[in-house]
């Protein structure tokens, strides 16, 4: 299991202390520093089932100077949206959980860490 996090926020270190409360393995990952290629955005949508505007943070400053609220979603734009992550890994959801099972989960509250934790 690997955790993608910003250590400063809040909904990160609750989900890191949940983990070492229930004794998980797991890796962290600080995505901020040891950025996800387009290939591993991929990957971890695929895992999640999810678009990549469904984990992008449309509030970010670099979103806003992007002009991401206005960009399609559709499958012509997939592409867009995921150079976008890679290129401003700010704008990516956290945190992100790939579970053991392949599967991941954006785990911002506690009821998504246990889901992750039971996978």
């Amino acid at each position: 299991m690997e955790i993608w996090i910003n250590p400063a926020c809040s909904k990160c270190r609750s989900a890191v202390k949940l983990l070492d409360a229930e004794g998980a393995e797991y890796t962290v990952r600080r995505y901020l520093e040891d950025v996800p290629s387009e290939d591993e955005i991929r990957a971890v949508l695929t895992r999640l089932g999810l678009e990549p505007w469904d984990i992008t943070r449309t509030q970010e400053a670099a979103a806003k100077e992007l002009g991401v609220k206005e960009w399609a979603r559709d499958e012509t734009s997939r592409d867009r949206w995921i150079t976008a992550l890679a290129e401003h890994p700010k704008l990516i959801q956290r945190p992100i959980i790939t579970a053991d099972d392949g599967t991941a989960v954006v785990a911002r509250t506690d009821e998504a860490v246990r889901d992750a934790l039971s996978r």
